[in-house]
């Protein structure tokens, strides 16, 4: 009796921990603002219903064989002894086989029609933007504005936007999850991102890669405005900033590390700053490498520990 009342509870307990480990499900990746999320999701709800092809069978099977063969019902048929079913063995296999080669077609095809670097097709003429990971903020830079700014990004409503994506310091991972494709930022290299918002309003951009210290407040904000009047404006708020990026040492003074970062905006930037801070960890003579960023960060680091 008290066996039957304790898996009575556990049974309640684990259904009300699924519902709550479910709950976490509603994510930004399953309530997309732009096309290329919508084209993501997509991808991951058709992944998810054919892998349940599978799974339900199965775990009906074992709840339908374990109450049928269960000791109490003597009227169930009991044969053990065979070994092999033409009938199973189709089934066991032709389902699987037919998912995977269905997954592996459609996973080949959105990897190229979803690649990163491939422009969107639109009659719109894309924004120019060019992010620099920094410790432990992000830089945004507007080239044909000729402005840049700090943990905030903006963009009009149905018009693409054009990423070229760097590292000031270690790797990162540039994403925002409403919009879709998240990508690295590496020292020395630079990717490439494509996006588009469908819907304006204001989207959470994230560090998805764990970067040190100070990841957790690496966060920005990404401002999809409802038409290209409140884009000027907005730009003509940055130019209003007595701030500028002018000269690599106003730069460096900025990525200097920096934990919880507020919204900063530069009236002025340097032209061909992110090719400069690409082409700094290229060269072999001057400016520290990696090893030397990584061992003074760790001295840092250690540093502030004794000061606590």
């Amino acid at each position: 009796m008290r066996l039957r009342k304790y898996n009575k509870s556990l049974g309640i307990l684990s259904l009300i921990a699924g519902t709550l480990l479910l709950s976490g499900c509603n994510s930004a990746l399953l309530d997309p603002k732009g096309q290329i999320a919508l084209e993501q999701r997509s991808l991951i709800l058709t992944a998810f219903g054919l892998m349940l092809i599978v799974v339900i069978p199965a775990v009906a099977m074992a709840v339908i064989f374990a109450w049928k063969y269960r000791a109490s019902n003597t009227n169930a048929k009991y044969s053990p002894n065979w070994s092999h079913s033409n009938k199973v063995e189709a089934v066991v296999w032709t389902i699987p086989i037919l998912i995977i080669l269905f997954l592996g077609i459609l996973t080949w095809k959105s990897t190229h029609a979803l690649e990163p670097s491939k422009p969107l097709a639109s009659d719109v003429k894309p924004i120019e933007v060019e992010v620099i990971a920094l410790d432990w903020k992000w830089l945004f830079i507007y080239p044909e504005q000729g402005i840049a700014t700090v943990n905030q990004l903006a963009f009009p409503v149905d018009t693409p936007v054009s990423f070229r994506i760097t590292s000031n310091s270690v790797m990162n991972s540039f994403f925002i999850p409403t919009l879709g494709s998240q990508i690295y930022a590496m020292a020395g290299m630079q990717t490439k991102l494509h996006l588009i918002a469908n819907q304006a309003g204001t989207f959470d951009g994230i560090s998805s890669s764990f970067s040190g210290r100070g990841f957790s407040g690496m966060k920005f904000k990404a401002i999809a405005t409802p038409d290209n009047a409140t884009f000027e404006q907005w730009i003509a708020q940055a130019k209003q900033s007595p701030n500028t990026l002018n000269t690599m040492e106003d730069f460096e003074k900025l990525a200097a590390p920096s934990e919880n970062h507020p919204v900063e905006f530069f009236s002025s930037v340097k032209p061909e700053l992110f090719k400069d801070v690409v082409e700094k960890f290229m060269s072999h003579g001057n400016n520290m490498n990696m090893s030397e960023h990584r061992d003074m960060d760790m001295n840092h680091s250690a540093h502030a520990g004794a000061e606590e």
